[in-house]
């Protein structure tokens, strides 16, 4: 089995879903599909007449992309536009174009303005036609079940000090030094407002910040130490946002001054 290929595994055996852009290339961050899809639930669950079913989000176009200015996490998506898809059901109470039309600016506002995500297409597809208003009903698939919880694919969390701001680092999950470096990104990344805590999917060993050592690659004169870190967002944070300070936190608290990609793995 080829590295690539166990990665992919890896990766959806977690429960992550695809790993997808967040912002632009500049902005060195990625999004868990899967946390995507619960923010996108939550944020349509109130719409009257209408209930959300399944949900993807890939590229728009597989060429339209750009190279990130940091190395992506395995497997991720590279960024460029996205295209978002889903079932939904409607009742009868009003036509079915005027439902979709709701529930895709519903869709489109919550992950842009909500999550970050590069969103330009958002296409939908309706699955049946309910009797009554579904509006506090799980989501159900095509069909008629209604799906099982996924897996958050955390193995494991380093949590903030209790409050907002993310202070009071916790390096005690994984029994780590407080004087490694490892360590000195995680306390960084969990004092930055907005993280709920650390997150370790594709860290390895139980791990929220991978630090490895990047060769050179002939090109521009990069530093050679590379971190790429995970977190979990409060809800009342924009990921990208977050991200994007979580970067710039932990390039900042380590001498050699790492390229720095930070995968969101939830958004609480």
């Amino acid at each position: 089995m080829t590295a690539e290929r166990w990665t992919r595994d890896v990766r959806q055996r977690l429960g992550l879903g695809r790993l997808l852009p967040l912002g632009g290339p500049l902005d060195g961050a990625w999004l868990a599909e899967t946390a995507a899809r619960e923010f996108l639930g939550r944020a349509c669950a109130d719409l009257p007449g209408v209930l959300l079913g399944g949900v993807r989000i890939g590229l728009a176009d597989p060429a339209d992309t750009a190279e990130p200015v940091v190395p992506a996490p395995p497997s991720a998506l590279p960024p460029g536009p996205l295209r978002l898809t889903a079932e939904f059901s409607a009742t009868a109470a009003e036509p079915l174009p005027a439902a979709a039309d709701r529930l895709r600016a519903a869709l489109s506002a919550a992950a842009t303005e909500g999550l970050g995500l590069a969103v330009t297409q958002v296409d939908l597809r309706v699955v049946a036609l309910l009797d009554e208003d579904p509006r506090g009903a799980e989501p159900e698939s095509a069909d008629g079940t209604r799906p099982a919880a996924e897996p958050a694919g955390d193995g494991g969390a380093w949590a903030a000090g209790g409050d907002d701001t993310g202070g009071g680092a916790a390096w005690a999950a994984g029994g780590g030094d407080a004087g490694t470096d490892e360590a000195r990104a995680a306390a960084a990344a969990l004092a930055v407002p907005g993280v709920a805590r650390l997150t370790s999917s594709l860290g390895g060993l139980g791990r929220p910040v991978a630090l490895v050592e990047r060769g050179h690659d002939g090109t521009a004169a990069l530093p050679r130490l590379h971190a790429r870190v995970e977190i979990a967002v409060h809800a009342g944070h924009r990921p990208v946002d977050v991200a994007r300070a979580v970067r710039t936190a932990v390039t900042q608290s380590l001498p050699e001054r790492p390229t720095v990609a930070v995968l969101v793995t939830a958004v609480d």
